[in-house]
């Protein structure tokens, strides 16, 4: 089922929203910039403090605890030990030895999604034609069906809420560890219910639908296998993780993050046996991939920004035919050059009183680059 919607624009409509998209364009173009250049800042500090920490480590035995590492960076490994038992709060499913329970619950929702088509006038106007299409579907998080462009398609509210419950601590030989920072490297394994745990869990779930048993997890509704608006599916996961290794400030029995001369703190971890330059190589990874996923967000944002600024132009074009999408076209080059060339620019200046070579060789790699785009565009 769909719905559509139509509506036109007059010329001197879009002329006044382009001029109000020129400041939004400067204001996405500079948060971009600053974006890109606290990035480079921060990766060269966590460089810096993970290569000052890698020399300072000290591997020692889990097994005892020697107050005379208090306040140094060590390293331990061994197996994990939870200490006590954990079970989910409302239901009281438990999960004898784990980690830490989850509960996760879908809905059976209504999904809007839409579809625009523009067509331009000779006028400068134009006119914006959205359709609307409705599904059903099972989420995770409730979709919000107040929003809708069409009346009809209500979603109720989510009656039950994910959950996920840890003990609260755990041992590594002598050592005592918040559950927490294991139960994010453990493995989760679904737990699967009988029929006596749902006749167990049915009187503390909310409203008035039958509960049934459905191939180890519950299933809320009137019939099992024809999903209503509503419905509900409820599952219960249990983490466990056999051994971990751990970088950290020794505090009596326990480690905590270590702060590098830069006040950086430094706290790795890993599932399994990993030697401490196995854990640093991963830090240094994840500082590397994270750099990449914030300078390409950052290089995006600009890009956006400058398209942004320059449509004011394309509106004024299209009163002239075919001139708007020729201009079109050529603010997307210039958008793409500008990116090209101002980006590189302002990573280069991040890595400057760091890197002054490499400053300089990422500059030259942005000025090639545009010019290639250039003139392939030529």
């Amino acid at each position: 089922m769909s719905a559509t919607e139509t509506a036109t624009v007059s010329w001197g409509t879009r002329i006044k929203k382009a001029l109000i998209a020129i400041f939004i364009g400067i204001e996405v173009v500079g948060g971009s910039i600053l974006l890109l250049f606290w990035n480079e800042g921060r990766a060269i500090k966590a460089n810096q403090a993970l290569a000052e920490t890698a020399g300072l480590v000290i591997s020692i035995d889990s097994s005892r605890v020697n107050p005379a590492n208090n306040g140094k960076l060590v390293y331990i490994s061994g197996p994990v030990k939870p200490l006590g038992n954990v079970s989910d709060p409302k239901f009281g499913i438990t999960a004898a030895g784990a980690l830490a329970i989850r509960r996760q619950v879908e809905m059976y929702q209504w999904v809007e999604r839409s579809h625009t088509e523009t067509v331009k006038h000779a006028d400068g106007s134009e006119t914006k034609t959205k359709t609307y299409s409705y599904s059903k579907q099972w989420s995770s998080s409730r979709v919000n069906s107040y929003r809708f462009n069409e009346r009809g398609h209500d979603n109720p509210r989510f009656a039950l809420d994910d959950s996920a419950v840890s003990v609260r601590n755990a041992k590594i030989g002598a050592f005592v560890l918040s559950a927490d920072d294991l139960a994010n490297l453990g493995s989760a394994t679904k737990i699967d219910l009988t029929q006596r745990d749902i006749n167990r869990v049915a009187p503390a779930l909310p409203g008035n639908k039958r509960v049934h048993w459905d191939q180890g997890d519950i299933y809320v509704g009137r019939y099992l296998g024809v999903s209503e608006i509503g419905d509900m599916r409820i599952s219960f996961s249990r983490v466990d993780l056999a051994e971990a290794s751990f970088v950290g400030r020794q505090h009596g029995n326990t480690l905590e993050p270590y702060k590098a001369s830069d006040d950086r703190e430094i706290f790795l971890s890993a599932a399994g046996k990993k030697e401490p330059t196995a854990l640093f190589g991963q830090a240094q990874t994840e500082n590397t991939v994270i750099t990449w996923l914030i300078r390409a967000g950052g290089l995006f944002g600009l890009l956006v920004g400058l398209r942004i600024t320059m449509e004011f132009f394309i509106v004024l074009g299209d009163v002239i035919p075919f001139v708007g999408s020729l201009l079109s076209l050529s603010t997307a080059v210039l958008s793409v050059t500008l990116m090209l060339i101002v980006g590189p620019v302002v990573i280069a200046v991040g890595w400057f009183v760091y890197r002054p070579l490499l400053a300089v060789a990422i500059i030259g790699a942005g000025v090639v680059l545009a010019a290639g785009f250039a003139y392939l565009h030529r």
